[in-house]
């Protein structure tokens, strides 16, 4: 099993700072994060950042939320047992993954 990090600039390092990029997977994008969960599988660990950056037009990119929502809504895989963390400098979108997540894994526990 792997660990995924999703930042679009943080390195792992930068976060856990008793880690490196050789313990986690990291992807830059919603579409690299989505990309490597479709060919690999779910990992056993997801750091999540929600803010992903611009594209060269200024328009934001998809973010951590969204990677979180694909995850419940679209990715068909089995969430039971996935563990995750935040580390995105954005409280609100922070608690937003969080509940997200939270809430899902706990209704697929339930039922």
């Amino acid at each position: 099993m792997y660990k995924l990090f999703l930042d679009d600039v943080r390195d792992v390092p930068m976060v856990y700072h008793d880690l490196t990029n050789n313990d986690f997977v990291v992807v830059r994008s919603y579409e690299a994060f989505i990309t490597f969960i479709k060919q690999n599988g779910l990992p056993a660990f997801i750091s999540f950042d929600n803010d992903l950056g611009e594209d060269e037009n200024g328009t934001v990119l998809p973010d951590g939320y969204a990677a979180a929502k694909w995850l419940v809504y679209e990715s068909g895989l089995d969430l039971k047992e996935l563990n995750f963390k935040m580390h995105s400098a954005n409280p609100v979108a922070s608690v937003q993954i969080q509940s997200l997540l939270d809430n899902y894994i706990s209704f697929l526990k339930k039922g």
